[in-house]
């Protein structure tokens, strides 16, 4: 992955952690990183720090607006994209009486990541709760991520690489549909009975990653 590339990538990961509802999986992304940068260990390095910096920069920004005068329009949008206010109300109160701790799990946690950030600001938390707890739990879940492309990186591409277009896309399509299903899935579970459920946006971003669909049917 080149520089422009690298830099493409971290400043739309700071803009989605920043609040703005951009519906492109932010996991996929990570995972995609990891996947360029297969067996340059050095660039993949780099680019992991780039891309930690740019959602802790950005989860700051949407922390301190979700606390500000921004508050109630911040949270208009989230909502709009499936956020509901009891959700984000139920994280505040949990993630005022967690600390720095609350916000490192829920950040790390797939279904409730996305609006942790602004219900943190919600529950008017410190930034010396949270920040750190950012910091941890952004530095978990992105680097996994990235970690898990890295590791499958060079197996995938050349499984891309000698695949027919026919195969290519069938994958694509595959993926599409086990995507389709973790997100009614997982959505139909939160809906159940959870005040803190995955609206519709963020249950299709946890169904992103097969992984994070395993993780939220274990939470169940």
């Amino acid at each position: 992955m080149d520089v422009v590339a690298a830099l493409g990538l971290a400043g739309l990961l700071l803009i989605k952690e920043a609040g703005v509802p951009i519906p492109v999986p932010g996991d996929l992304l990570v995972l995609g990183a990891g996947v360029a940068t297969a067996g340059q260990p050095i660039a993949a390095l780099a680019l992991l720090m780039i891309i930690l910096l740019a959602g802790y920069v950005g989860g700051s920004i949407q922390f301190v607006l979700a606390r500000g005068a921004l508050r109630r329009p911040l949270i208009a949008v989230l909502t709009r994209f499936g956020m509901n206010q009891a959700r984000i109300e139920a994280l505040a109160d949990r993630l005022r009486r967690g600390g720095a701790r609350g916000v490192a799990v829920a950040r790390a946690t797939p279904g409730v990541r996305v609006p942790a950030i602004a219900a943190s600001g919600i529950a008017a938390m410190p930034m010396r709760s949270f920040g750190p707890g950012l910091i941890v739990g952004n530095t978990v879940f992105v680097g996994g991520h990235f970690l898990l492309g890295f590791a499958v990186g060079l197996p995938a591409v050349a499984l891309i690489q000698g695949a027919a277009p026919v195969l290519a896309v069938a994958a694509f399509v595959a993926l599409a549909a086990l995507g389709a299903v973790g997100w009614l899935i997982v959505r139909r579970r939160r809906h159940a009975g959870d005040p803190a459920a995955s609206g519709d946006y963020t249950a299709w971003s946890d169904a992103a990653c097969p992984a994070c669909i395993a993780i939220a049917l274990i939470r169940e």
